[in-house]
């Protein structure tokens, strides 16, 4: 009879960096992946998994999703991936987004209520078929329920062994201070990571008006849209909008986006993608390397969430872990001399 092995285990971190997601012990790749505008809605099915299998190729631990993506559709994808890759639970981390619902008309399956917050949980959990997930985000802050409720349902979650920590997304600082406030007066548990969006061409909020959070509870951040929505890709340059991009997949959602490709501002930031692209050769990668890695560079980013439509584009993304220690302070301030837009 053949022994069993005492562990199993399936990861290789490969040349991937790992960081402390903020105050919390949990470690994540530097580089996720995560389903919005991608899985339940333009990809279904087997190319779900694949996408997945090839971002655990290239040692990455941390997978984001949302009730709201694709009207939970792609919590069941991302599940059913899950399912059939059969990783060991202990060595992957997944996050999952409770606020907006899933399209439903009764008024508690949407917001931060606290019977919200924990059957919308309970729900996003029934599709991804997992009994507790790593993290759950508040997806926005919610103004009808007082925070101290919010927080108390955040708490319970945990309790329920439902969650490990909780976070917030597209909070306000002074939000994301009140939570914190409440948590420490209440015995309660604060979050520990916001998920905004931020880019090269969207720096404010998160390099200036979270600073004083990072400085005071080492918040960590996992940040989406690095790309902003493929405009750092260089796949706009021409001023057409490609076929499949997500300009093209969801030009409802971009049209603001689709309209700016016209404008005046929208042809000066052409020209700074054009610019930033003969570093990115230079440094031997891709203008998607160079923006993903100037996220990377960013001490503040604890992992940035990549969206990605197939397998290839996967690995091509994870070649920014190549292009990091490139980016020295002499190629930060080269690339900040063509940005202009430091806050």
């Amino acid at each position: 009879m053949s022994e069993m092995p005492a562990v199993e285990s399936k990861f290789d971190p490969k040349d991937m960096q790992f960081r402390r997601l903020g105050p919390a012990g949990l470690k994540v790749s530097v580089l996720s992946l995560g389903g919005w505008l991608t899985y339940g809605g333009t990809q279904k099915g087997s190319i779900v998994k694949d996408c997945m299998q090839a971002a655990w190729l290239n040692g990455i631990n941390f997978f984001d999703t949302a009730e709201v993506y694709a009207a939970g559709q792609c919590e069941l994808e991302m599940g059913q991936a899950l399912k059939e890759l059969a990783w060991p639970r202990d060595e992957y981390v997944l996050s999952t987004k409770v606020f907006f619902g899933t399209s439903r008309k009764e008024p508690n399956t949407r917001g931060l209520s606290k019977k919200h917050i924990i059957e919308g949980l309970k729900s996003s959990l029934a599709r991804l078929e997992t009994s507790y997930v790593d993290i759950v985000f508040a997806h926005r802050h919610d103004p009808d329920v007082p925070m101290k409720e919010i927080v108390e349902a955040f708490t319970q979650t945990i309790h329920m062994n439902l969650a490990y920590y909780w976070g917030t997304s597209e909070w306000s600082a002074e939000q994301i201070q009140e939570a914190t406030d409440i948590a420490e007066k209440y015995n309660l548990i604060a979050p520990i990571a916001e998920q905004p969006q931020y880019n090269a061409f969207h720096r404010e909020r998160f390099e200036k008006e979270y600073k004083p959070l990072y400085e005071k509870y080492q918040y960590g951040t996992t940040i989406w849209s690095p790309l902003a929505s493929g405009f750092l890709t260089g796949k706009y340059n021409s001023g057409e909008i490609p076929e499949g991009s997500r300009y093209a997949n969801n030009s409802d959602m971009m049209k603001s986006k689709i309209e700016e490709l016209k404008s005046e501002e929208g042809r000066s930031k052409i020209k700074k993608v054009q610019e930033l692209t003969k570093i990115a050769e230079r440094l031997g990668g891709t203008m998607t390397q160079l923006a993903l890695a100037w996220c990377a560079a960013n001490k503040n980013v604890s992992t940035v969430i990549l969206g990605a439509t197939n397998p290839q584009q996967v690995h091509d993304n994870c070649g920014a872990m190549k292009l990091l220690p490139k980016l020295t302070d002499d190629v930060l301030k080269e690339i900040e001399g063509i940005l202009g837009n430091k806050p």
